[in-house]
């Protein structure tokens, strides 16, 4: 045992301060872990680094993947637009005692996004010839303080961008009223630099001899010690002297560990102005409400007055400085008014909507009242305001109306009634047309002495009684008083004209054509002075500018084939009178409702709805009828038919019929678009022994023309039709067929077709509605004539 030797005791104080040392190192490894700082260690003259697992990780790499890469491919990593600082600060820290090294700069994460980062690093170690050998760094990852720093620069911008774009000036004051900051709309305002302002003292600079600097001293104090004012000011530019109205706000705040004064300043010269003009305003129009013809009052919630105008008296004969502060009751009107006057105003304090009612005082005056709320600041009802009106002299004339409109519900509901009976007579005598034409053929066919021949004319006795019923219905309706006289129509209208040229203006050319050989007729001079005014009237509006207007007369025969096709119409003679116009026609819907009473194409105000009405009605009870003729942009014809007069109560019966001269053999191409005319004119021409080539519709006629083996001696065509007119037909159908002749037919009277220019003068036609003897008489005439219009 004595043999053992003990430890040397120098041994084991080196043994303890060396495991002293590697528990040192531990903490420390621990607390480089800990904080997350990356080291690396950089052989400068050889490129060899060395880095810790927790400078990978910043750039999310582990150690094993990013220590094989080579130097190259790391700096790489690096954004390029912080690689070249970081060379400039290495070599800066190269050059410079300290040798430090601090860059921030941009790399790329593992994931592909750039992340900030912090190197920090020395030289430790140098040659012999004083450059670096060793250097030694750590790298922190400051992404997140970086975008901490970002959005406190955009926030400080937004703030600044607020500060400056503000509608109110800005001052921030030391306490001792030197400015420190100002925004642009202070610069703005008071027109000066802001190296300028920063100079100046709020109290030196721009303070007025209206406001002297002991009144904002006053306020200054207060403010310092915490007090808000908000004040009106005479401002002052300091550059030119100006003077101008604000409105100042000062208040004491503390920025970081200094005490300053905040001044908004708001300019309110715009606002002082419009006080101003304001004022002289309300002058003004308490003088117009004082020497207003309607009362104006204003209430309270009591219903106390709180002030009247003069005009009061007139309305109520109390003197108007006896309502103020007294309500309607304390004043003595009737218990049932007071009552309706202040439930209509509680009603507006309540809603705060607009009433209006009307009423009548004791004294007979019918007053119209609107009521209107008074709003205070908060948009409450504080009063209310009205306006009276007196309304008698309206409420009168409304009462005329009334009675008026009466009259004219009674006058509408007798043309209803005419109407009515227009219809029933309509169907009546279609029926007693079909009667009285098959008893007329049958009392041909039997012999006079026979019993069946009385018969028949007892049934004809009894169709035309019911005739005389329907038109006594029809004069009924009407309900109109009239003195009739026998008329030459000639020198009626003639008489009229010089009334109807003034009527219709000077632009318009009023043509004349008076009939030959007129027959007489038997109405009022009045209606047809009422007949004529309202369809010039109507042919006056349908005229823009220059135009025509046409008046005929001439003596016309229709018989039964006609009239089966025409509403209205039955067969005799009558004297004719038509007003045409080139103006802008009329289609089809509207001459569907032409006659209705109170129908009008006219804007609103320019026309009743009754001059055709009236026409129509006048037409009717002197057992005439109209037709009108119209196409838009050709013009209209009115077509009136009036009864001949004969000078007996009866007229004979004719027990021969006309003959019927003028039979043909020849082919006749005829184009009509009205499909009853169309076969109506077949029928009559087919009896007379022409060929008939019926066509609906220009195109149709050509083709006809086109594809018929034998000859066309004649085209008989409507002047207007769609697609094309008749004498375009006519012309194109003369290039294959020169020989051709034609024959046109038109409701237009043939002076209006030659006025339009769709005619010339010369040409063969004959007028709608026409006779079958008269247009026997006109084909064969045209068939017979040498030359066609363009040989």
């Amino acid at each position: 045992m004595s043999d053992i030797k003990k430890p040397d005791g120098k041994r084991d104080e080196q043994a303890r301060a060396l495991e002293s040392l590697r528990k040192s190192e531990e903490r420390l490894a621990l607390a480089i872990e800990g904080s997350g700082v990356g080291l690396w260690d950089w052989l400068v003259q050889t490129g060899e680094v060395g880095f810790n697992d927790r400078w990978a990780q910043i750039a999310g790499y582990t150690l094993k993947e990013l220590a094989p890469l080579s130097i190259e491919t790391r700096i790489k990593l690096i954004h390029p637009d912080d690689l070249q600082t970081s060379e400039e600060l290495l070599r800066k820290c190269f050059d410079s005692k300290p040798p430090v090294y601090e860059c921030e700069m941009r790399i790329r994460h593992k994931d592909g996004r750039w992340i900030w980062i912090l190197d920090h690093a020395k030289v430790v170690e140098w040659d012999k010839d004083g450059k670096p050998v060793r250097m030694s760094g750590t790298r922190l990852d400051i992404t997140d303080r970086k975008h901490t720093e970002k959005s406190m620069r955009e926030s400080e911008q937004a703030l600044r961008t607020i500060f400056d774009n503000t509608h109110d000036a800005i001052f921030v004051h030391s306490a001792d009223g030197q400015i420190l900051d100002v925004n642009r709309k202070m610069l703005e305002l008071y027109r000066v630099t802001k190296k300028q302002a920063l100079k100046s003292s709020i109290a030196e600079d721009f303070s007025t001899p209206d406001n002297p600097i002991d009144q904002l001293e006053f306020r200054w104090n207060r403010v310092l010690k915490g007090e808000s004012l908000l004040f009106e000011w005479k401002a002052k530019r300091p550059n030119d002297g100006s003077v101008f109205d604000v409105e100042v706000a000062l208040k004491s705040i503390t920025l970081g560990n200094r005490a300053v004064v905040l001044a908004n300043v708001r300019d309110i010269s715009i606002r002082k102005a419009a006080e101003s003009v304001l004022r002289e305003s309300e002058e003004k129009f308490r003088a117009l409400v004082e020497h207003s013809n309607d009362a104006i009052m204003r209430f309270d919630r009591q219903h106390r007055h709180l002030y009247v105008n003069p005009i009061i008296q007139e309305l109520c004969g109390i003197p108007a400085a006896k309502f103020i502060g007294k309500t309607h009751e304390e004043l003595g009107f009737p218990e049932s008014l007071c009552f309706l006057w202040e439930k209509t105003i509680d009603q507006v304090f309540c809603t705060g909507d607009v009433q209006r009612i009307e009423f009548r005082l004791p004294n007979g005056i019918w007053i119209d009242w609107m009521l209107m709320p008074e709003l205070d600041e908060s948009g409450q009802v504080k009063a209310v305001i009205t306006s009276a009106r007196d309304i008698t002299k309206r409420k009168q004339s409304e009462e005329e109306k009334a009675k008026l409109e009466d009259r004219l519900r009674q006058a509408q509901k007798m043309e209803a009634v005419g109407r009515l009976a227009g219809g029933v007579a309509h169907d009546f005598n279609n029926m007693l047309g079909v009667i009285l034409g098959n008893t007329e053929m049958a009392m041909e066919e039997v012999d006079p002495v026979l019993p069946l021949f009385a018969a028949l004319k007892e049934i004809r006795t009894a169709a035309e009684r019911s005739a005389d019923l329907t038109k006594q219905l029809l004069v009924f309706a009407r309900k109109q008083t009239v003195a009739l006289k026998v008329l030459d129509l000639n020198r009626t209208v003639e008489g009229a004209l010089k009334m109807l040229r003034r009527l219709i203006g000077e632009h318009i050319d009023l043509a004349w054509l008076p009939g030959e050989g007129l027959w007489r007729v038997k109405v009022d001079p009045s209606q047809i002075d009422q007949i004529l005014a309202n369809l010039c009237v109507n042919a006056r509006d349908a005229i823009t500018d220059m135009g025509r207007m046409t008046i005929e007369t001439r003596n016309v025969a229709l018989d039964e084939a006609y009239c089966e096709d025409h509403v209205d119409c039955i067969p005799g003679d009558f004297v004719l009178l038509a007003v045409s116009d080139d103006g802008c026609g009329m289609d089809k819907k509207t001459m569907e409702n032409l006659f209705e009473p109170f129908f009008t194409t006219k804007e609103s105000g320019a026309g009743s709805g009754l001059g055709l009405a009236t026409v129509y009605g006048i037409v009717k009870q002197n057992n005439g009828f109209i037709n009108v003729y119209s196409e838009p942009g050709i013009g209209t014809t009115f077509k009136i038919h009036l009864p001949r007069h004969t000078g007996r109560v009866e007229q004979e019966w004719k027990e021969k019929a006309a003959e019927l001269t003028g039979r043909g053999h020849e082919t006749i191409l005829l184009a009509e678009d009205e499909p009853a005319i169309l076969k109506m004119t077949t029928k009559m021409l087919e009896q007379q022994g022409y060929t008939v080539l019926p066509a609906a519709t220009p195109a149709d006629a050509i083709r006809l023309a086109d594809t018929y083996p034998g000859d066309i001696h004649l085209l008989m065509t409507d002047v207007v039709m769609p697609e094309m007119n008749g004498r375009q037909l006519y012309t194109s159908l003369l290039t294959g067929k020169p020989n051709l002749k034609c024959l046109f037919m038109s409701g237009y009277t043939a002076n209006v077709i030659a006025h339009n220019g769709v005619l010339e003068d010369g040409v063969d036609f004959i007028q709608k509605p026409f006779m079958k003897q008269d247009l026997i008489a006109k084909v064969r005439e045209t068939l017979d004539r040498k030359q066609g219009i363009y040989d």
